[in-house]
């Protein structure tokens, strides 16, 4: 073989092999967990979810009493980077849409707040990690819902207009794998039509919850904390 003919062959087999590796990152080692929680994103699900309450049409008065919306448009979730073997660092992602609760605003603060999610429904990309989390970790076999529960009101100030972005900051108590602790969590809100959207995370540290991360035999390690993640739609009931 003359030597441009091997120059061309070497060539070939470098970009070959250059395909095959972006091949196998983006197939197994590429992190493709959903972004964390946003007030677009929310509104994004909203509009693909179906839910009757995401058509135009908000009440004039939003004083009163707001419970979560049915549909898909509402979870709560975790996110935690993990360590995996043969592949690498990972983030991940694990939801629930069992969640239930209510609001209460008297025209210029939320005055109640209470929201459980039922984490026997939590749901990542993995069914072994799901299946590891009923007895490791938040063990939920033990444990089957996280609770939040306002400790004080969340001052709001003037009705907010349609689309108008809201930001607070939510004192309460969190109920997580049976340990209750006061937390702040910075909420981002907006009305967009009939429906209330709020988003917000939390960071959390397991060992202040008890919670010892989950082993597995492809799990070379999972960090000491995470975050909690809301996306919420609120429906005005009374």
């Amino acid at each position: 073989m003359s030597r441009a003919k091997l120059l061309t062959a070497a060539g070939v087999a470098v970009l070959a092999l250059s395909l095959a590796g972006a091949g196998v990152w983006y197939v197994f080692i590429r992190d493709a967990s959903p972004p964390p929680v946003s007030l677009e994103t929310a509104l994004e699900s909203v509009q693909g979810s179906g839910t009757p309450q995401s058509t135009p049409g908000a009440p004039t008065d939003l004083k009163g009493r707001w419970e979560v919306a049915r549909g898909t448009s509402s979870f709560v979730g975790y996110r935690v980077r993990e360590q995996l073997a043969g592949i690498g660092a990972n983030t991940a992602v694990g939801r629930t849409q069992a969640v239930s609760g209510t609001l209460q605003f008297d025209g210029s603060s939320i005055t109640s707040v209470e929201l459980v999610a039922d984490l026997m429904s939590l749901r990542s990309d993995e069914s072994l990690r799901d299946g590891t989390l009923r007895r490791q970790g938040l063990e939920i076999d033990r444990f089957p819902s996280a609770k939040f529960v306002l400790t004080q009101p969340i001052l709001v100030g003037a009705q907010p207009a349609q689309g108008a972005r809201v930001r607070a900051t939510a004192t309460g108590d969190l109920t997580l794998h049976g340990v209750t602790r006061r937390v702040s969590v910075d909420l981002e809100g907006q009305l967009s039509g009939a429906l209330v959207l709020v988003v917000g995370s939390l960071e959390i540290t397991f060992a202040d919850y008890g919670i010892q991360p989950p082993r597995a035999a492809s799990v070379l390690s999972v960090e000491d904390r995470g975050t909690l993640e809301l996306q919420l739609s609120f429906t005005k009931v009374q």
